[in-house]
């Protein structure tokens, strides 16, 4: 699931992003109520965080504009404001939910992940015979569940999001543990590894000096550029057999 959040308190920003990128959400933050317009309206988004006390535009009046242009997506109002003048101002411009600072990034989690439900299908990826519910959690390739850590899944969703698009070490970092690139860090390279035997090494393709490829299974991979010895190997390109839930 692509959250939006419009928060112009940096360390506010800095714990949400990292505490939903934990939960498997992708996060995209903008500091004020311009930029936040602009990427709502330009964005593919599942849900919006927005600030009610925010610079360059004020939040309700970013909460409008929303609603012009995308009436249904969902927008929950962040506020350290507890009142109830507060609270229905903000339901009554669109507002589809009310969290008070300071708040629990868990609940958060799990109040987005129920309202994402409750849209539908929303927070689904597909890929062939690849499943991935962000909202329940869950990976499900050739009709059987695969046991993913919160990391892994979101990991998962990354390359799905981006079927045959090269995605460098870099991008992943900043994608997933919101890390600037550390030449010295193995962390994508475990964490792919680790997709790999889950998943199998046909999903995953490594690009040689460049980064990894999703291949969206049932599709021909593409010529092998791996490192590992796997990627483009034709015994390597089936997928496991998971239990059934």
């Amino acid at each position: 699931m692509h959250i939006l959040l419009i928060e112009d308190d940096s360390r506010i920003r800095e714990i949400v992003e990292r505490g939903l990128t934990t939960n498997g959400f992708e996060v995209t933050s903008a500091p004020d109520g311009i930029t936040g317009v602009e990427y709502a309206r330009s964005l593919d988004v599942d849900l919006v965080l927005l600030d009610l006390i925010l610079p360059g535009k004020v939040g309700l009046e970013v909460l409008r504009e929303i609603r012009a242009v995308k009436p249904r997506l969902p927008v929950f109002a962040l506020t350290a404001l507890d009142d109830t003048l507060s609270k229905v101002g903000g339901l009554d411009a669109g507002a589809d939910d009310y969290v008070t600072k300071p708040f629990s990034i868990e609940e958060l989690a799990a109040r987005i992940r129920a309202r994402l439900r409750w849209n539908g299908r929303a927070g689904v990826l597909e890929a062939g015979p690849l499943t991935v519910d962000l909202a329940a959690h869950r990976a499900i390739l050739n009709g059987y569940e695969v046991s993913l850590s919160a990391r892994e899944l979101a990991l998962l969703a990354a390359f799905v999001r981006h079927p045959g698009q090269v995605l460098s070490r870099q991008q992943l970092l900043q994608m997933i543990w919101d890390l600037d690139f550390d030449p010295g860090s193995n962390v994508v390279e475990v964490y792919v590894a680790a997709l790999r035997r889950k998943v199998g090494t046909g999903l995953i393709e490594t690009v040689r000096g460049l980064g990894y490829r999703f291949v969206v299974p049932g599709e021909e991979p593409l010529a092998s550029n791996g490192t590992d010895g796997t990627a483009g190997r034709p015994e390597q390109h089936g997928f496991p057999r998971q239990n059934r839930p």
